[in-house]
């Protein structure tokens, strides 16, 4: 077991254990920040970010180009940390890795980009001669406020914008996968961050409201609706930017290319045990290809390998914690007794839950209508694409989507009718590039991150006429 420091903590009111999800082993302790500590935090950010708004792209772009490096030097360790905090397999876990880096570096390149404009006045009686110039400044402190599925990269998809914009951040990261994280904020003062500039605070749910209490200028949050909205609330008038989840749909057409469409349901379903926001989470197949498709997917599935996530050859290891198996294995039972056939998986031992096919599902049950973070994928025949649709779209999410076709009126129709922030063609909802806008409307989230969108939703404009 490892005992950690956080640098952003004066005192520790309290502490407390992260265990492996696989095995239950205990395999660190950290101090839960208190309310005096995190004002401590926002005193020391509000300090470090009236200096750091003045700092060149090429300052900015430096650290970030560092702190991608030394990620990487430690990419190893951080991976197998991650494998046992989160309990994904080690191959995931290196792959996030690889793309924190990426998502760093990225960040410096757009940070030698933040461009504004200028803009004649002369539309306006009086303003024959002057010109409007618009620049982008930082906001000041931002909270970034994580979650346990992705905890480094998802972390630097918002440090790096943030810090490519000139601001301060202080992480509060998900106490079920807080390792990592503080590792890498560990890592941002070796990279060349100033005092103050990049700090974490650790614990459950009250250091994350003192947070968003606090007189910071920025909230961005990961993680479910529930405590997104106990955030929003708790705000009041700051910006919020929030990716809330959703309830991902990929569609099946009949003349898809089935064996990728396959790959790509079972991918981006049993990716992480099922956790991850943009997961495919219900499948729509074509009535035509519902059966030959049913076995495509009861093969694949088979094949997968849950067991120890440390392990090269494990395919899936367990969800986040036994809570989080048992709600799956509630979900499943109350689709079987409405009707849904269980196809294969359905069992569960502590922390691992099998993966799962349910078929002959219907709209109006629980599975269908709610994200379910875990191993279940959800199926339901369809032969009227426009009622299909309708279904996803009367939601309260609207995330991204995925289908699998080749015929362009098809994808010009779903592409226009869907009410979701993101539709991925011939691919899977999960696709995500970093430096592309990703968010979704409705209750999955306010405002959008990938790299450049977010540096402009982490600056404020100025207007200068003259």
């Amino acid at each position: 077991m490892t005992s950690l420091t956080s640098p952003s903590l004066v005192t520790e009111t309290a502490s407390f254990t992260i265990t492996n999800p696989y095995d239950g082993e205990v395999i660190g302790q950290l101090p839960q920040a208190s309310g005096a500590d995190v004002f401590a935090a926002i005193t020391r950010a509000k300090k470090a970010a009236a200096a750091f708004r003045f700092s060149m792209p090429s300052e900015r772009r430096a650290i970030l180009d560092k702190l991608a490096e030394l990620i990487a030097q430690e990419a190893e360790s951080l991976a197998q940390t991650v494998c046992k905090e989160v309990g994904k397999t080690i191959t995931e876990a290196r792959n996030e890795i690889r793309r924190a880096g990426n998502t760093l570096r990225l960040s410096g390149d757009a940070a030698t980009f933040i461009n504004g404009e200028t803009m004649h006045c002369g539309i306006v009686k009086g303003g024959a001669n002057k010109l409007a110039t618009v620049t982008y400044e930082p906001v000041g402190v931002i909270a970034a406020i994580t979650p346990f599925n992705y905890p480094v990269n998802l972390l630097c998809h918002k440090l790096g914008p943030a810090i490519a914009a000139g601001n301060a951040v202080i992480v509060k990261p998900s106490p079920k996968a807080p390792l990592s994280p503080n590792r890498v904020v560990e890592l941002c003062q070796l990279a060349g961050a100033p005092e103050g500039l990049v700090q974490i605070v650790h614990g459950f749910a009250d250091p994350a409201i003192a947070l968003a209490r606090g007189p910071i200028d920025l909230l961005s949050f990961t993680g479910g609706a529930k405590a997104g909205l106990a955030l929003k609330n708790a705000s009041g008038l700051v910006r919020c930017l929030m990716e809330l989840g959703g309830n991902d749909p990929l569609f099946v057409m009949p003349d898809a290319d089935l064996e990728a469409a396959a790959d790509t349901a079972i991918g981006q379903r049993f990716e992480i045990a099922g956790q991850s926001c943009a997961a495919v989470k219900k499948l729509y197949v074509h009535k035509d290809i519902e059966e030959t498709f049913t076995n495509m997917l009861l093969e694949r599935i088979s094949r997968i390998k849950l067991g120890n996530p440390i392990e090269d050859s494990t395919i899936m290891g367990p969800v986040i914690d036994e809570a989080a198996a048992k709600e799956v294995d509630k979900r499943v039972r109350a689709a079987v007794a409405a009707g849904a056939t269980l196809r294969t998986g359905g069992w569960i031992e502590k922390t691992r839950f099998a993966p799962t096919l349910l078929t002959g599902m219907s709209n109006d049950m629980q599975i269908y209508r709610e994200e379910t973070f875990g191993p279940l994928l959800a199926m339901r025949g369809f032969d009227d694409l426009d009622s299909a649709v309708e279904e996803v779209n009367d939601s309260i999410y609207g995330l991204q989507a995925g289908i699998f076709t080749n015929d362009h009126a098809v994808i010009r129709k779903i592409t226009r009718s869907l009410k979701v922030g993101g539709v991925m063609v011939n691919e899977g909802p999960d696709f995500r590039a970093e430096h592309v806008p990703f968010g979704g409307i409705k209750s999955s989230g306010l405002g959008r991150e990938g790299i450049r969108i977010t540096i402009r939703e982490m600056s404020e404009s100025k207007v200068v006429i003259d």
